[in-house]
This record gives structure tokens, sequence and C-alpha cells, in this order.
């Protein structure tokens, strides 16, 4: 999140946590994808993407928001396997950004942190975004036992 009295390192943490999450995702598929770019500033515009193996693992759901870019642009598909999924953190200046990243985006003063989700397999998401969210649900199997 951009927010100017959040803790320094808030955002690069809230980046390697998700990252570590969505390590253990390699084996699933991509379920779904919803791209709703309505909001001409980008403030609202969201790219979520829900992950499924199967009842005996918790889906996931990545919330990326405030999208500075995006492909696939129109994300309409059926089940597509990941081969690789990484979300990396990329800080403002003047820090470097990692060297696959560089020329994504015009990068200036104003530019605040961001954050780059790439999936690899059979469809291919890329986005970069000033916020990140991951949903990690119980698994079907444990949901369906009362505590």
């Amino acid at each position: 999140m951009v927010d100017e009295y959040e803790a320094p390192g808030a955002f690069e943490n809230r980046c390697t946590n998700a990252a570590l999450t969505l390590e253990s995702c390699i084996n699933y598929s991509i379920d779904r994808i919803s791209l709703d770019e309505s909001n001409e500033d980008r403030k609202d515009n969201t790219l979520d993407v829900w992950l499924r193996e199967g009842p005996w693992k918790p889906d996931v759901v990545i919330s990326l928001s405030n999208l500075h870019s995006v492909r696939p642009r129109e994300p309409g598909l059926g089940t597509s396997f990941i081969d690789g999924i990484s979300l990396v953190h990329l800080p403002k200046l003047p820090l470097p950004w990692p060297a696959e990243a560089v020329g994504r985006l015009e990068r200036s003063e104003d530019l605040s942190e961001l954050v780059w989700l790439r999936i690899t397999g059979p469809l291919e998401v890329d986005a970069v975004a000033s916020i990140v969210t991951v949903y990690l649900a119980q698994s079907d199997d444990a949901a369906s036992a009362l505590r």
C-alpha cells in the first residue's frame, strides 16, 4: 500500500510475505482472472487471479490494485496450469530495480514502490501495481470438518 506514514519497509515486507505464500502454488492452475480497468485514473483498477490445485489444498487469490501495466489485457480463459510464479518488490528511486524489470515503466521521483507479478505457463500473466493482497482460503477438506 502507498501511505506516507507507514513503517519503513512495510510494503517490501508485504511483497516478500506474498511471494513466500505464492512459492507453494507452482502445481496450481489459474482458475479464473478478473480485470477491472473501469477507472481512468488507475486508482481503482484491479486484477484478481484465482489459483486452485484441488480440494486438499487451499485456494489462493492474488489481488493487485492501482495497476500500472497488465498482460493479458483481455483475460478470458479456461483453466491454465502454472509453470512458474513470482512476485517481486520494485522500490522507489534512487534504489535500483532488478535487471529484468528495468525498462518496464518510466521511473520518476513520483512513482511509488510497486509490485511485479509474473505467472508463466500456457497463459502468461504479467502485471505491475501499487497494492498487493494475497488471500489464502481453507482447503475444501479442512473447511468440511466442524471444529
